[in-house]
């Protein structure tokens, strides 16, 4: 399993010019889902940027939530509906906003929130 702390430096490459992919990014950075070789091994693809010689990385959102659909994806509740959001933000795969945001505790909707104002922002400033 590649570590937390590159995951994180190669995720934050990969999104550079799309803001919902860098919010994305930073939201699944703040979760728990980086210490987890059942996610990271399968929905995670590490390889060399195209322009530089620094590692990026991609999540195959769709095989992911497949995954939690199938029940294949061990989970709390809570890290189903901010897997579900994160990757509605990063690949727009629909989501059951009353179903996500009412079952989520305060410290996720901060950081919802957060990454949708940073993606929002950047947008406006970019």
């Amino acid at each position: 399993m590649t570590s937390p702390a590159a995951l994180t430096s190669a995720l934050r490459h990969h999104p550079e010019g799309s803001y919902c992919l860098a919010a994305a990014a930073d939201l699944l950075i703040s979760q728990r889902w980086l210490h987890r070789g059942d996610f990271t091994d399968r929905f995670i693809t590490i390889g060399p940027a195209a322009f530089d010689d620094r590692t990026t990385a991609c999540v195959d959102w769709p095989a992911a939530i497949n995954a939690l659909d199938a029940g294949d994806l061990a989970c709390s509740g809570g890290e189903q509906r901010m897997l579900r959001l994160t990757a509605g933000l990063a690949d727009g795969i629909p989501v059951d906003l009353r179903d996500a945001l009412t079952g989520i505790d305060s410290t996720n909707v901060q950081l919802l929130v957060r990454a949708v104002l940073h993606a929002w922002e950047c947008q406006l400033n970019g």
